[in-house]
């Protein structure tokens, strides 16, 4: 059969199929600041699908109204799944939402706040509590030495924010 015979979706059709993005499996365990993130993003879902319908776009621009759309179930279901943790125990352990210092062996130092998926940001100081340095050391207190990634660090420093 010849090919201008078969109906071939165009590009915008295929690219108004955009798959869901991923969603952890893991617990959704957020802070105070990564509650109100999700809550930020779910607002800007909100309003980007509200524009996408109101300016006619569903049949102009299938993939803004496509991408509204999976952002909005993305973020819906993030926000319906967020479990706010508050540090709670022992000022000098680590915990969930706490700032960490360790010295590393080779002298190096470094800091950050162990978080949620959704808000970790490495360059910015927070790690998810998934990771396996934040794993390796959540539930230890200061002056504890232990291996990571096959280098001990020291905990120096535990803060609540």
């Amino acid at each position: 059969m010849s090919v201008a015979f078969t109906k071939e979706e165009d590009s915008e059709a295929a690219a108004a199929n955009l798959p869901d993005r991923p969603i952890s499996p893991h617990p959704n365990l957020v802070t105070a600041s990564g509650l109100a993130l999700i809550e930020a993003a779910l607002a800007e879902a909100q309003g980007a699908y509200g524009a996408a319908q109101a300016g006619g776009e569903i049949n102009t621009d299938r993939t803004a109204m496509a991408r509204a759309t999976r952002d909005l179930r993305y973020w819906s279901a993030r926000r319906a799944t967020a479990q706010l943790i508050e540090p709670s125990g022992a000022a000098d352990e680590v915990m969930f939402g706490r700032r960490v210092t360790l010295d590393r062996e080779d002298g190096r130092r470094q800091i950050f706040r162990i978080v949620g998926e959704d808000e970790a940001d490495p360059a910015k100081g927070g790690i998810s509590y998934l990771s396996p340095i934040a794993r390796g050391v959540l539930g230890k207190s200061v002056g504890d030495v232990v291996e990571v990634g096959g280098a001990e660090v020291e905990i120096v420093a535990v803060e609540s924010l």
